[in-house]
């Protein structure tokens, strides 16, 4: 494949993903890739309803499955993509791993780490977001609107 093609909207394309399997689980549809090299080296959605864990936000199992990938905790030179901002407790941790990069897609004004930065994110760390922040905005927002519907009826 072309490494022209592969930019920040291929691998939010991948990170979406990755939400709409959440989506399909009757998850909180949030999905990440870790990208090494140009390289996807993990995967992950949100999976707290299925492993009954307030801790499996898609960032933290993609944290996981990249350390494991490596061999080692530290992400340094990795990117990570994510369709929502990462709450303080998935900055916190991007913090730990060290990555170089995180690129997410839409914004959150409620539990987002942005407002908190500099406390939180690793100072070597370049942030990046808006990417397809519509799709990845559309698809959390839809998510949210059909459980208030059902909640209603």
């Amino acid at each position: 494949m072309s490494t022209d093609i592969l930019n920040d909207e291929y691998f939010m394309k991948a990170a979406l993903q990755e939400a709409i399997i959440a989506l399909e689980k009757d998850e909180v549809p949030v999905g990440a890739v870790i990208v090494y090299d140009k390289r996807i080296i993990a995967r992950a959605h949100n999976l707290t309803e299925t492993l009954n864990d307030v801790t499996a936000h898609a960032e933290m199992q993609a944290f996981t499955s990249a350390s494991d990938f490596i061999g080692g905790k530290y992400l340094k030179g990795c990117t990570l993509y994510v369709t929502l901002e990462p709450c303080i407790m998935c900055a916190g941790a991007a913090y730990w791993t060290q990555i170089e990069n995180i690129v997410f897609g839409a914004s959150d004004d409620k539990r987002g780490f942005i407002k908190n930065r500099d406390k939180i994110i690793h100072p070597g760390t370049n942030i990046k977001g808006g990417v397809l922040s519509k799709e990845c905005g559309d698809i959390i927002s839809n998510f949210f609107a059909k459980k208030r519907e059902l909640k209603n009826k």
